[in-house]
Order: C-alpha cells, then sequence, then structure tokens
C-alpha cells in the first residue's frame, strides 16, 4: 500500500467495487465467495445483479453493502425509469435493494440518500437524472474512504510495537471498499513502522476470517496466524493478545454493537482477560431509532451454510440448525467505539449522543 500525498484515504488495495464507464455503464465487484483461491470480478448490469451479490456475500461487510447498494439505486432507475411514474420507480427499486440483507444499517443509510438525490433532481430527462444519481453513489464512495481512513488516524496509537491484536469476521477494505475499519488502524500502523503480530478468528461458518482478512493481512506482510473460533480465550489466558479489535453492522443509540457472530463470545472472554476491546467503524452505522440492541434485526441465513462444510454433510439429516449471522455486544463490555470523528468512551447513550451530535435526530 502506498499514500496519496495529501489524499492519502486513496490508498486502496485491492479494488473491491467500482463504476465502470459513464451512465451507461456498469458495477464491478469483486467476488468475495472466490477468496483466497480466486480473484473473479463481477460486472453487474442490473440491480437484481446486484441484489443477488449483496444476497450471496459476494459483496459483503456493512460500508461495502451501502456502496453497492447505491449503484445498484443507479442501474435500476436505468432499468424501470419508463415502467411508471418516477417517484413510484424510486421506491420500487430502493424497496427491493432493501431486502437484500436486514442488518447493515449502512445499506438503508445508503438509499434513503439516494432516494432523497432523486426526489430533488430537477432534471425530467433519464440521462440527466442517471448522471446526478451516478455522482451521488460516487461521492459516497469517496466519502467512505476519507471515513475509514480518519477511523485509522483515530485508531493508529492502540498498536504499539509487539502487541498480539485479535481480530474477528472481515473488517479491511473487503468490507468497505476503501481501508477498512477495524482492521484500519492495523494497517497504517504497519505502514508507519509498528510491529506486532495479528491473530484472525476464522470466523464460522462462512469463513470470512480465514479466507478474507489473513487474505488482505497477507497481502501487506503482516504476520498473521488464523485459528479456530474457540482458540481465542486460550490465547487471551496465555498472554498472547493485549487487543481486540472488531467492526459492527449496525450500533445501538446507547453503544449496544451488532456485529458478526462470535463477537458477544468474544467480548466477555476478553473482560475476563482484562483485554480492551474496541469496535471500529464509520457513523454511518449508528441507527439512533434503535434504543437498544433488543432492537436491532439479526439475520438468520440457510441451515445449509452450517449443515455443510464444503460439498459435504456434517450434520445430520434432519437435525435442526440455528444460524444467526450476528450477535449484540452490549456497551458496557466495549472499551470504545472508533469513528471518523474520534473514539467513543465510555460506550453509553450519553456519550453516543454528544459524539454523534446532529445525526441524534436520524432514525
Amino acid at each position: 500500500m502506498s499514500l496519496q500525498p495529501g489524499r492519502p484515504w486513496e490508498a486502496t488495495a485491492p479494488v473491491v467495487l467500482e463504476w465502470q464507464g459513464g451512465v451507461q455503464g456498469h458495477v464491478r465487484l469483486l467476488d468475495q465467495t472466490r477468496l483466497p483461491e480466486q480473484e473473479v470480478y463481477l460486472e453487474c448490469r442490473t440491480v437484481e445483479e446486484v441484489h443477488a451479490a449483496i444476497r450471496r456475500l459476494c459483496v459483503r461487510g456493512a460500508p461495502a453493502i451501502g456502496l453497492a447498494a447505491a449503484y445498484g439505486f443507479v442501474l435500476g432507475i436505468r432499468q424501470r425509469f419508463a415502467t411508471g411514474p418516477f417517484l413510484h420507480v424510486v421506491a420500487e427499486v430502493s424497496q427491493l435493494l432493501r431486502t437484500a440483507r436486514p442488518t447493515a444499517v449502512n445499506l438503508f443509510w445508503a438509499l434513503e440518500r439516494m432516494e432523497a438525490a432523486a426526489r430533488e433532481v430537477e432534471a425530467d430527462d433519464l440521462e440527466s437524472i442517471l448522471r446526478r444519481l451516478l455522482q451521488v453513489a460516487q461521492d459516497l464512495q469517496q466519502a467512505e474512504a476519507e471515513r475509514c481512513y480518519r477511523i485509522a488516524e483515530h485508531g493508529v496509537h492502540l498498536l504499539t510495537d509487539g502487541i498480539g491484536v485479535l481480530t474477528h469476521c472481515n473488517t479491511g477494505a473487503l468490507a468497505t471498499g476503501a481501508w477498512g475499519t477495524a482492521l484500519a488502524p492495523l494497517f497504517l500502523a504497519w505502514e508507519r513502522g509498528k510491529r506486532f503480530r495479528v491473530y484472525v478468528d476464522e470466523t464460522r461458518p462462512l469463513l470470512q476470517g480465514a479466507r478474507l482478512t489473513a487474505w488482505e493481512l497477507a497481502k501487506r506482510g503482516i504476520p498473521t496466524t488464523v485459528m479456530c473460533d474457540s482458540a481465542a480465550s486460550v490465547l487471551m489466558r496465555a498472554g498472547q493478545v493485549q487487543l481486540v479489535l472488531v467492526g459492527a453492522d449496525r450500533i445501538a443509540a446507547n453503544g449496544d454493537v451488532a456485529n458478526k457472530i462470535g463477537t458477544y463470545g468474544l467480548a466477555l472472554a476478553a473482560r475476563a482477560h482484562g483485554i480492551p476491546l474496541y469496535v471500529a467503524a464509520p457513523t454511518s452505522s449508528f441507527d439512533l431509532g434503535m434504543a437498544d440492541g433488543t432492537c436491532i434485526p439479526i439475520e438468520v441465513r440457510a441451515a445449509e451454510e452450517v449443515a455443510y462444510c464444503g460439498n459435504r454433510r456434517t450434520v445430520p439429516e434432519g437435525v435442526a440448525v440455528y444460524n444467526p449471522a450476528f450477535d449484540v455486544t452490549p456497551a458496557p463490555l466495549i472499551s470504545g467505539i472508533i469513528t471518523e470523528r474520534g473514539i467513543i468512551t465510555p460506550v453509553n447513550a450519553a456519550s453516543v449522543a454528544q459524539a454523534l451530535g446532529e445525526l441524534s435526530s436520524r432514525t
């Protein structure tokens, strides 16, 4: 990774998602289901293809899902412009994309902005409308990159030479289209010469840690050890871990955090061993309409993701499977939330409201 003078947030690798061409162009997505064996890109030309890519986890991570949805919105308006009144088409396209994933609030955040831009557009010809909407989507991606870099800057001081850092799921460029969230401070610290080791939970059942986070860290030459999720507490007791960094898919008004399943258990283990656990997320991941974590909708995914290992069935036929994609970590277990505005600590309703300020009116 090399930093761009004056615009360091533009130093992103790999290219995760981008719009190619003008208003008649398309979305190009790195298919994360094929990693680490293959780097394959999907060329999405319809809103249905973007919806399917989000649903199938070809693109994943709350910020990246939001960006993909914004570009999918442009495609949907282009496809369906002539099928009915414009605002009806806007609502129809947005509703389709909203059904892709229920937990990541960035999806809804991005679509709210695309809907607002569509309602405010003054032109009535399709070309002009698409040009405006595409600009808004690209601005969202640029802003996301800047937010990620600011998160890195605010969190980099947590990294010191010789420590062990534990992370869960994937929170790098693959999850954001930019520097990342919880991995961003690691990338920046390494760029600045700090040396440490990262322990990566494999993150069952879809192995986003083993397949994706380890892939990103290895590409940057950062020493990485992958272990089973259940080994984390053993490493903590052995003194190998001094810091836990995780991301977030949605954060409630009181600071409760919904993140990849397994995060809550990590937080409990970290508290038992006196290890600080920080959450890194942009302010777009806060949902102040949710009073606490009990209000956050938790996606339950297909049983097959747990019942099979590759093509081999590992759960007997007829046995029930429970497969929640996320869990909720209560605010008291979190040492701080690293945002592009700074670190929120202590984590509670008052500190969240104070840190987010004007955003407190958003629902």
